[in-house]
């Protein structure tokens, strides 16, 4: 297993689907995980315990990410556990399906604002005091951003602006030392995806039809792949975009 000993990490929405086993993933590596979330406290609260009764450690931190002020409070916040960050993985996210002729500036605004603006901004306030040479950041990406879907003009606009962000990062804070890098997951069962237009039958069966793997993710295979992007065995890595997708993309 990816070695994670006496690091420190935050993971964005990590209250359920992919962002709880990424906090679950990385505690059993050794790291000491913030597990955040906006709106569902007892979920949060059920990772933390998961995580403990394992052995690890770990806290819960609240805040809204695609709101300014409660992302510079929430940093404030993680002043009471931790004076540094080793890992910010930034999952956090929102997306809907919709043909091009549904598209509002409502939803557009939504999305982007969680998507993007909310990742640049955790990304901006932890490196202003908690993120130092050696850090790493892994933004979880999508890998509608490489196959574009029909009818995800919006998510996909979003995930794509992250790939840039990434890109760009890891030219920017590299000489600072900092490595910055993207996991693109492809279509995977969390409660977020039963919820929404990706879970319809014929989208899920032509999802599963043209996957190489012939099915769709879970949690469970994002996870390791995050452990391994903030372990040292990746530390010459930057700059990347690494889609579990089961061979779609």
């Amino acid at each position: 297993m990816t070695s994670l000993n006496g690091k420190v990490a935050l993971v964005t929405g990590a209250s359920k689907g992919i962002g709880a086993a990424i906090a679950i993933e990385l505690a059993a590596a050794g790291a000491r995980v913030g597990v955040n979330y906006s709106a569902s406290p007892q979920a949060a609260e059920a990772v933390v315990a998961r995580i403990e009764d394992a052995g690890g450690s770990a806290f819960v931190i609240c805040g809204d990410i695609s709101e300014e002020t409660d992302v510079e409070r929430m940093f404030a916040d993680l002043r009471n556990h931790t004076d540094h960050l080793d890992i910010l993985v930034n999952n956090a996210g929102v997306y809907q399906m919709g043909d091009i002729e549904e598209v509002t500036w409502k939803e557009f605004t939504r999305q982007f604002s969680l998507n993007v603006f909310g990742l640049t901004l955790v990304i901006r306030e932890a490196l202003a005091s908690f993120l130092t040479e050696g850090s790493t950041i892994i933004n979880i990406g999508s890998s509608v951003s490489s196959f574009h879907p029909a009818g995800s003009t919006i998510y996909t606009a979003s995930k794509g602006a992250v790939d840039a962000i990434t890109r760009t990062l890891a030219n920017e804070l590299g000489p600072r030392g900092i490595r910055v890098n993207s996991v693109n997951p492809g279509l995977t069962e969390t409660e977020g995806m039963r919820r929404s237009a990706f879970s319809d039958d014929s989208f899920r069966q032509e999802i599963t039809k043209i996957t190489p793997l012939r099915r769709i993710g879970m949690p469970g295979d994002i996870a390791p792949a995050v452990a391994f992007l903030a372990s040292d065995a990746a530390s010459w890595v930057t700059g990347e975009t690494l889609v579990i997708g089961g061979g779609l993309r």
